[in-house]
């Protein structure tokens, strides 16, 4: 179970979980398995019905399969990733790099290959949950026309307002910070994802691809997240 915030102070209750898999022995034996680790779970063999749980129980975090009927996980990803920032762990049969990378280009936080170990898949849970919402000191920043602010949680490119996940913000922020500081993506992962994140540095990659299309004039061709050839990323301004 998560810990009580005190002796004193009402225990939190449990965060939920939607896992959307049409397998059914596989879906309740993750099903199970969670519930034994302090979470409440809802669950949805198809997109269309994970959707409408999605909406209705708010979940913390998703267990998405990829391969669904009539629309697949990817779709409901991308559903998804057009209004909030949820965690999402695609567990698929698909183990190929390509796929791994598309999961995470569209948005997905993590992506497990099936079969895969319940203990594994719990702990990965856990790390995303307990990393998304990176704590982050309280001042904001400004650098150009760039302003970042983590007390409410904005971002602002001129009068416009930028619309991040949690990790593209946590990520912005960072860099942004350590202006002209170079990291590897190894620093940043541990720096921005947490050390016990289960995640690869390709990661990072495709998060810098994004922040480029959010604050770059021309992503192609950045001048403020720069890539310093065989060492990994800075930001300049």
């Amino acid at each position: 179970m998560w810990p009580s915030l005190g002796s004193n102070q009402v225990t939190l209750p449990p965060m939920k979980l939607l896992i959307v898999d049409d397998e059914p022995t596989l879906a309740e034996t993750v099903d199970l398995r969670m519930r034994k680790e302090g979470f409440t779970t809802f669950v949805a063999d198809s997109a269309e019905e994970g959707m409408r749980l999605y909406k209705r129980v708010k979940p913390d975090l998703v267990i998405l399969d990829i391969m669904l009927p009539q629309r697949s996980g990817y779709d409901f990803c991308r559903a998804v990733r057009k209004e909030n920032s949820t965690p999402i762990i695609f567990i698929s049969a698909r183990g190929e790099e390509a796929d791994r990378v598309k999961g995470l280009e569209l948005g997905a936080d993590d992506y497990v290959v099936k079969p895969f170990n319940l203990s594994e898949l719990a702990a990965r849970v856990k790390a995303i949950l307990r990393r998304a919402t990176p704590e982050q000191p309280k001042e904001a920043i400004e650098r150009g026309n760039l302003r970042i602010d983590p007390r409410s949680h904005e971002a602002f490119l001129g009068d416009k307002s930028l619309t991040l996940s949690a990790k593209e913000f946590a990520l912005l922020y960072f860099i942004a910070r350590n202006s002209g500081q170079v990291f590897t993506r190894e620093q940043l992962l541990d720096r921005v994802w947490g050390p016990e994140a289960f995640v690869s540095a390709r990661t990072v990659d495709v998060h810098m691809r994004w922040l480029r299309l959010h604050i770059e004039e021309n992503p192609n061709e950045p001048t403020r997240i720069l890539t310093v050839r065989g060492v990994g990323y800075k930001f300049v301004g």
